[in-house]
């Protein structure tokens, strides 16, 4: 008898949604700083995703999600902002919660995250855990 497969024993692939493969191409790749592992227009981008794959899945229509879909653990939120903030990244600022000069907002347990758009809008966030 064959134990059962499990995805748990598997590497996950990421998705992230565009309208226009030039742009994210230029925002992934050259603002972000993800290596692009292969162009396979007229379907997708594929990035390495610090050893996960990231397709940038080319779309007809698209409405960005009122949420984050794609999240970075960074060790140190303000040095990273920092950084994004230099490479053009405009963080999100949201009613009621309080964020830092940075746009850092600081959760209840401790957590810290920030929020920022890709060109087409979609919810992208660094975070330092506690």
């Amino acid at each position: 008898m064959s134990s059962p497969f499990r995805l748990s024993a598997q590497s996950p692939v990421a998705f992230v949604p565009t309208r226009d493969p030039e742009r994210a191409r230029q925002f992934y790749q050259g603002v972000l700083g993800l290596p692009l592992l292969s162009e396979e227009l007229p379907f997708a981008l594929v990035f390495d995703l610090h050893g996960i794959m990231l397709r940038v899945t080319v779309v007809r229509q698209l409405n960005p999600a009122g949420y984050t879909i794609l999240g970075w653990n960074v060790p140190d939120i303000a040095a990273a902002a920092q950084s994004l903030t230099e490479a053009g990244v405009a963080f999100q600022r949201y009613p009621g919660l309080e964020q830092d000069e940075l746009g850092i907002w600081t959760a209840p347990g401790g957590a810290k995250v920030a929020w920022f758009q890709d060109p087409e809008g979609n919810i992208l966030s660094i975070s330092q855990l506690q």
